[in-house]
């Protein structure tokens, strides 16, 4: 907000109340018989040019004095709405140009494509780990949130190639695919995997043939949210001791042990080294719990000589501290020390 027009606002509020006051002690003045509740009451409908009935016949003087109220307030009532209409508006183009600022240098982010109970949930959950994120929304209701929750958001259709583009699609890590409709799911992806072939999708489906339609659009994960609930709540039944450590470990943010995917990158010193020679266990007190070198492929609790290879995700559990510096060992390549 414009410092000058916030001064100018605070100068039109004291001019309007000085013309109350100025008019109320004037009415008692010229006008013997009015009480101070006639005379603020003759002010007030006399600024705001309301037309209510006088509380009696005036004098001479007293019109006289109605007159430049009337004059005087209506001048100072709309000098004082204008500043504040023109505090309202530049509030909202300078949001408006620090969000476009933001979202054309934003990347290596997510997108979120509606802002419905599970795009909510998944906002949450990024803004707890403090993931950059783009929600895109083009329902008014949900802008409001968007902006009461001062998230990063283009007021857009999600299926539009345009829309994807203001996101940042092109610079963008992954996107999940939850509006509520399945075909704008399937369009919404069909968009984003066009626009930019390499992004992560994880898309909703309500129905069951949905998922082959969003495999073929390139979703990279669907899920189902009915099947999702109803395996987890099976789980909880059999085994809520499992379930409960792995919630603990995976969200709890009070919790110091973390549950983590680990990608071994090209440059990583860990390649070519067994499980036993590396210092994942001996410094860090890291368990490595799985690795993974495909989609559907998992070594399971591998073996101290195991050797690690380029593209390895590692599934491991540790303490988070242990797990950032085995992180960066990954990506960066750096002895640890």
């Amino acid at each position: 907000m414009d410092n000058h027009t916030a001064a100018q606002l605070k100068f039109g509020l004291v001019v309007l109340a000085s013309i109350i006051v100025i008019g109320t002690i004037g009415f008692e003045i010229i006008e013997e018989d009015m009480t101070f509740l006639d005379s603020f009451y003759m002010t007030i409908i006399s600024i705001t040019t309301t037309g209510f009935k006088e509380v009696h016949d005036l004098s001479t003087g007293g019109r006289v004095f109605t007159i430049f109220l009337i004059i005087t307030g209506v001048l100072a009532i709309g000098y004082t709405g204008g500043k504040g209409a023109q505090i309202i508006i530049e509030k909202q183009v300078f949001r408006r140009r620090r969000m476009s600022k933001k979202l054309d240098v934003i990347g290596n982010h997510y997108i979120v494509c509606g802002y419905g109970r599970m795009g909510k949930r998944v906002c949450e959950s990024l803004a707890e780990n403090e993931v950059a994120f783009v929600v895109i929304d083009n329902d008014e209701k949900e802008i409001e949130l968007l902006i009461d929750k001062n998230y990063l958001f283009v007021n857009g259709d999600a299926t539009a190639d345009d829309t994807m583009r203001k996101a940042g699609i092109d610079r963008a890590k992954g996107l999940v695919a939850c509006i509520q409709s399945d075909a704008e799911n399937v369009f919404a992806t069909l968009s984003a995997k066009e626009l930019n072939p390499d992004v992560y999708v994880v898309a909703r489906a309500v129905d069951e043939g949905t998922e082959s339609k969003l495999r073929k659009a390139g979703a990279n994960r669907v899920v189902k949210p009915y099947e999702l609930g109803g395996n987890r709540m099976v789980q909880l039944l059999l085994r809520p001791g499992v379930i409960d450590f792995i919630d603990v470990i995976a969200r709890d943010k009070n919790v110091d042990i973390s549950l983590e995917e680990i990608v071994v990158k090209p440059n990583s010193i860990l390649i070519g080294k067994s499980l036993i020679d590396s210092p994942i266990r001996r410094d860090l007190n890291i368990i490595i719990v799985a690795i993974s070198r495909t989609d559907n492929e998992f070594i399971y609790n591998p073996k101290s000589t195991e050797v690690f290879e380029e593209g390895d995700k590692l599934i491991a559990i540790g303490e988070k501290q242990n797990l950032s510096r085995l992180n960066d060992f990954c990506f960066k390549g750096e002895q640890l020390g």
